[in-house]
């Protein structure tokens, strides 16, 4: 853990209070095993800044503390050491406009990519609902992005690739990242994303 900032700005903390608990929700689903996976939510627009979990933590064991400050390129404005993946969080906030960015490294996620690199393809599954759609009968393609170290790179990648109607990227042989409005709207569209992951890898 890292050692407690006494002077955390009270936004921040509550930010990072919030980001322990969804941390520690999808930890205990083991989606964040060890130090995997980070977290964000936008707490400023202009000019943008967004609370990051720190890098190298148990994603289980955050505190409130466990936090930094990032700016739109990902780079550290207060706190520790942030994710290299705070730059992906922060092009994604500015892409799509998401108040909160997840991201785990799920089985079925690096699984149903290896068999679909090409995207994958969901309809008839009322879950879709769960991700806005209006219908279970539309058709929705769930992108697979080949993985880079340069978030750059990768940033294009999901740009290139992302559809508006699904609010998630699978990087292939890494893992899902998923956003929304809010804290508790990206939970909700994580779950739901790797429910139809986790069907998809059933169906065989």
């Amino acid at each position: 853990m890292t050692e407690p900032t006494t002077d955390l700005d009270p936004g921040l903390a509550e930010a990072g209070a919030v980001l322990a608990t969804e941390s520690a929700r999808f930890a205990s689903f083991g989606w964040m095993r060890g130090t995997s996976g980070n977290l964000s939510v936008v707490t400023s627009r202009d000019p943008l800044r967004l609370a990051v979990t720190a890098s190298g933590l148990d994603k289980g064991e955050l505190t409130a503390s466990d936090v930094v400050l990032v700016d739109a390129a990902g780079n550290a404005v207060s706190g520790g050491r942030p994710s290299a993946e705070a730059a992906l969080h922060a092009r994604v906030a500015r892409l799509t406009g998401a108040g909160a960015v997840v991201h785990v490294h799920t089985v079925a996620s690096v699984a149903v990519a290896w068999r679909r690199p090409e995207g994958i393809i969901f309809r008839d599954v009322e879950m879709l609902k769960g991700v806005g759609r209006p219908t279970h009968a539309e058709e929705v393609m769930l992108p697979v992005i080949a993985n880079s170290q340069d978030m750059t790179v990768l940033g294009d990648r999901l740009e290139a690739a992302r559809d508006p109607r699904m609010p998630a990227v699978v990087v292939a042989g890494h893992g899902l990242y998923v956003w929304g409005a809010d804290p508790r709207q990206a939970r909700h569209h994580t779950e739901v994303v790797e429910w139809l992951l986790e069907l998809e890898l059933a169906k065989g």
